[in-house]
């Protein structure tokens, strides 16, 4: 062995001229001289699972290395490359590239360094170089082979199948099987053989180069495509993995990608020991705090994860590598680490620019010799492209682009554009004015030691003449995955003519969409958020109106047949809903018309007076002061009808049967609380318009005269709303109860409800426990008809304490509850649900303790029925004794609404608080959307309500009652990955277990207004959190 300038590379041999290829060097600049000194060995692993040692000065750089490993393949692009290994604590890290090798590499006699692929660019097409592809193509195998890229058995086999037609050629079914015998790329390949065997067949005709570029087309598509887990805790202590990508920070729950900070979204990355923290730009929008934490194993863990992540915004970010820090005069804070090499831009720059020549490289298991030209014409591409990826991505001349969803064969967008709550395109102009949006400030360490923020360098901030084909596309991509991290394929070689491995859904940022229903969409709607926002108080306000009309319509019907309500309780209901009704409609109407002039439907030529709707909502707020008289009964009305139905048993039944009708698809006491509610929801819409509109916007001083008149009316009925919630919360309560009946008592609030595990002799069983601010309750689900729960015990809050006792039961999760007279442990699902309980109960029995004594057991059956004399029929001739037992109990078991919170809550095995209930009050939202199944190909246009963290399903706004419901609670809200084939503009994925749906909505507003709404219902923030959040929206 001898110094690495003297070794002979296969190119050499051939008689090409030397090619640095290296990822440091500027065109035309040479490698730097090596330092000179004793030369030590290191063993190098490359993709192929060869080994080559190369022999390197002492004090030389890792760079170094690198050069001399990229000199030996003669690649050229070797910046997407990198040298990992284990350090002394056997953690496994990057080569730095700026540090000497002897400072890292310990041992170097004992230690193999792998040369593997380091960046995963978007799209696989931006690799330019066979040789390049053919290495990735390696690192797949190896990753599959690992366990690394998990995915499901179709694509596995699809994957394993161009591997071995790389491999061996054309299909032979007896080399087939004897080759995958030999070979194993998957562990439990032997299940999938048959599958891999079928694909192959269908491979005939394909070169090595062109299996390479199929397995890339199906491998980015994949959610682990080119993902390092690194195990970390969020703040609830719930075990999570971290992953750094081309557009951003990941979050996974196993393989189960959970969420996503896309660069553009962060604005600083640090580490303080054992936490990670992420800082991020204030959004509105947004309900994440300002900066998040994980904990990872240790501080070394930590500062690697944070290196990596520095290194991948650099990359994939800047326009050229960030400059280094002037040394400190007296004493250095934070770390001195950054990037060092070619950005991305950079290295499409340098290939783009050529000027090298190609030459052969050996597949090493591969029986077909594949051979790179000597010589490329210069009017060619520099990029190689397999002939069936060059026919599928050029289209014909003439030929219109493939819209979105296109056939196989197509090429889809980049794999890691939806990772996080904004959609995945943006209409135009949605980035950043004045250039690409400034990069994270990156370093801090230790004790809060000093940031360095790098700034991308944007084509617009600096004067350049105009270059069609090399100018690097920043166009945003939506608010959650910046394009500044997606790089446009569009840099192709040859400055005259675009790349030939672009195709019209690759380069989505130059070539418009040709989807008929989009195009048709943007060109009849207007594209102001002002707009969507006014068309949001449409669609609830239909909701709305529905809503009174299960009150004066449908309710006044059925109570009007059966003469089973007082009048005097009838003429406390509708009297006071049908004036609401009245004045609605017409509110309704006025809003439509408004919208129709905005959309140009009618009198197009002066529809410019009419973008607005402030004076519109201004006007019917003055108007709805005048029912106040109205709203202040709804209160006294809803205690009047729990009054009616506790003295009456006709107009109980009457209400329980009403209950199960279609129509009424919440419970009957929701829809009195429904105009109340409606004032919080114009409030909420006001304050959204005048955070929209600048002062001098037109429609500005309506909105906010608006506004301050509906917050006047919010506050008077402030105090009036938080009671009535509370009382109505109760009785609904009293109803999926057995075995309690004085639940409902002056001064009782409910704090939360959920599903906790009882120790017992017989080992944890399932309970339902209910928390009030006096009493713990748990019971178990009965095994009735009406599905109701029966208590079985109840716990005083008053001086009772709580303890965690993992430890001393060897239980996860388990809490241990003293009571003055009775004791029990209960764990809980998870650590954040634990924590959910103690907080509260903690917070109850603070309560409890400030309160005058000891709450009066209350498990007693109840007393006599107070029913009128004239409602004693013959069937309900009996004892006194017997007839308490029926209310208590068989009577209950009538058909009983299955899908209340409570049987949600028992069958998703988690809880809900009275604070969670009451955001869900505001976060109420309706509208068309667009539904598809996991496995179906179409999109269903139906009408969704979003309430009581639900989903109603209607065809449409004018049905009266819903097709079907989705409780939320336990759902888990995504963007969907690449690999599930979903090619449309804004769209979110719900699943729970192998429930998965995809919703589509119509614009970028709507489309975050539901991801803002949803995630209300699928993930209950702390209760800190929300009571700040609360604070902000005053009612």
């Amino acid at each position: 062995m001898g110094e690495i300038e003297q070794k002979p590379s296969p190119g050499s041999r051939l008689g090409a001229p030397e090619n640095s290829g290296v990822s440091t060097l500027e065109h035309g600049q040479k490698l730097p001289p090596t330092p000179s000194g004793k030369l030590m060995s290191i063993k190098i692993q490359m993709l192929d699972d060869t080994q080559e040692a190369f022999e390197v000065p002492q004090r030389a750089p890792g760079k170094v290395l690198l050069d001399a490993v990229c000199n030996h393949l003669n690649l050229v692009e070797g910046d997407y490359f990198g040298l990992e290994f284990p350090d002394h604590k056997k953690i496994t890290v990057w080569l730095d590239l700026l540090k000497p090798i002897v400072k890292q590499i310990r041992r170097p006699k004992h230690v193999v360094v792998k040369f593997v692929v380091k960046f995963f660019p978007p799209d696989h097409t931006q690799l330019q170089e066979e040789l390049t592809r053919y290495l990735f193509a390696l690192q797949v195998k190896q990753d599959l082979a690992q366990g690394r890229l998990t995915c499901n058995d179709t694509s596995a086999a699809l994957l394993i199948s161009h591997i071995v037609q790389s491999e061996i050629g054309d299909f032979d079914e007896a080399s087939d099987r004897e080759h995958l015998a030999k070979n194993k790329y998957i562990p439990q390949q032997d299940a999938l053989e048959d599958k891999i065997v079928e694909f192959h067949h269908n491979h005939i005709g394909q070169t090595p180069a062109e299996s390479d570029f199929q397995l890339l087309e199906i491998a980015r598509r994949l959610e682990m495509y080119g993902i390092r887990l690194h195990p970390a805790k969020d703040r609830e202590g719930t075990k999570i993995n971290l992953a750094v990508a081309n557009t951003g920070i990941l979050v996974f729950q196993g393989f189960t990608k959970i969420n996503a900070f896309n660069w553009a979204k962060v604005r600083k990355l640090s580490f303080k020991r054992k936490r990670f923290l992420i800082k991020l730009r204030p959004d509105a929008n947004s309900s994440y705090q300002d900066t998040l934490e994980f904990l990872m194993a240790s501080r070394d863990f930590c500062k690697s994860f944070w290196k990596i992540c520095v290194e991948h915004h650099a990359f994939f970010r800047l326009f050229e590598e960030p400059k280094p820090k002037p040394k400190p005069v007296l004493f250095s804070r934070g770390s001195s680490f950054r990037f060092s090499g070619r950005t991305q831009k950079q290295v499409l720059d340098y290939v783009k620019e050529g000027g090298h020549k190609k030459v052969q490289f050996e597949r090493k298991h591969s029986k077909i010799q594949s051979i790179r030209s000597l010589a490329t014409p210069p009017t060619e591409p520099n990029s190689e492209v397999p002939k069936q990826a060059q026919q599928r991505a050029s289209p014909p001349p003439g030929a219109a682009p493939e819209p979105a969803g296109a056939p196989p064969g197509a090429a889809p967008a980049a794999p890691e554009e939806r990772p996080s709550p904004a959609p995945p395109r943006s209409p135009a102009g949605g980035g950043r004015a004045g250039g690409a949006p400034r990069a994270p400030a990156e370093e801090e360490e230790e004790d809060g030691a000093a940031a360095a923020a790098a700034e991308d360098r944007s084509p617009q901030s600096k004067a350049q003449p105009p270059q069609p084909s090399t100018e690097l596309s920043i166009n945003s991509q939506g608010g959650a995955v910046p394009a500044s991290v997606i790089l446009s394929p569009n840099l192709s070689p040859d400055t005259k003519q675009s790349s030939p491995l672009v195709s019209p859904l690759l380069n989505d940022q130059a070539c418009p969409r040709t989807d008929d229903e989009e195009e048709g969409r943007r060109k009849r709607f207007p594209t102001d958020k002002a707009y969507f926002i006014a068309k949001e108080v449409s669609t609830t306000e239909r909701t709305y109106l529905k809503d009174l009309e299960v009150i004066t319509s449908w309710f006044q019907s059925t109570v009007s047949k059966e003469d089973a309500m007082p009048e005097a309780l009838k003429s406390l209901i509708f009297p006071n809903f049908e004036p609401l009704h009245k004045f609605h409609t017409s509110f309704l109407k006025e809003t439509e018309q408004r919208l129709a002039l905005w959309e140009g439907r009618s009198n197009a030529h002066i529809r410019g007076d009419y973008q607005r709707i402030g004076d519109v909502l201004l006007k019917n707020i003055q108007g709805m002061k005048q029912l106040a008289a109205h709203l202040w009964k709804h209160s006294e009305a809803l205690e009047a009808l729990e009054t009616g139905i506790r003295s009456s048993r006709r107009l109980e039944n009457l209400c329980r049967d009403f209950e199960l009708q279609k129509v009424c698809y919440l419970p009957l006491n929701t829809f009195l609380l429904r105009p109340l509610h409606r004032l919080m929801h114009y409030k909420q819409v006001l304050e959204r318009l005048c955070k929209h509109h600048p002062p001098s916007h037109p429609d500005f001083r309506d909105c906010r005269a608006a506004l301050a008149e509906i917050t006047e009316m919010v506050a008077q009925l402030h105090g009036t709303m938080i009671k009535m919630e509370n009382f109505q919360k109760l009785h609904e309560l009293k109803k999926d109860l057995i075995g309690i009946d004085n639940l409902v008592i002056p001064g009782r609030e409910f704090i939360r409800l959920g599903s906790l595990s009882k120790l017992s002799g017989k080992g944890l069983q399932q309970r339902m426990f209910f928390l009030f601010n006096d009493v713990l309750l748990y019971t178990s689900r009965g095994l009735t008809a009406s599905n109701q729960f029966k208590v079985h015990g109840q716990l005083p809050l008053y001086g009772m304490t709580i303890e965690e006792s993992e430890d001393e039961w060897g239980v996860p999760h388990c809490l241990t509850l003293r009571g003055q007279r009775q004791s029990i442990i209960v764990a809980a699902s998870s650590r954040s649900e634990m924590e959910k309980w103690v907080e509260d109960i903690q917070m109850a029995i603070d309560l409890a303790e400030k309160s005058s004594g000891p709450t009066p057991e209350f498990l007693a059956s109840s007393p006599p029925d107070n029913k009128s004399p004239d409602e004693a029929t013959v069937a309900d001739q009996e004892s006194e004794d017997d007839l308490s037992a029926s209310r208590t109990s068989l009577e209950r078991q009538a058909p009983h609404r299955g899908n209340t919170m409570v049987h949600v809550c028992w069958h998703r095995n988690t809880s809900v608080s009275m604070v969670d209930f009451s955001v869900a009050v505001e976060n109420q939202l309706s509208g068309n959307l667009l539904r598809k199944f996991k496995n179906s190909n179409g999109w269903q246009k139906l009408w969704v309500v979003f309430t009581n963290f639900c989903l109603f399903f209607y065809k449409s706004h004018q049905d009266n009652h819903p097709l079907a419901s989705l409780p939320l609670l336990g759902y888990s809200l995504t963007i969907p990955s690449e690999s599930e084939d979903i090619h449309k503009d804004y769209v979110f994925k719900l699943h729970f277990k192998s429930h998965v749906y995809y919703f589509r909505a119509e614009s970028e507003y709507t489309f975050e207004r539901w991801m803002e709404v949803i995630r209300s219902a699928t993930s209950s923030a702390s209760r800190a959190h929300i009571l700040s959040h609360k604070e902000s929206h005053v009612y």
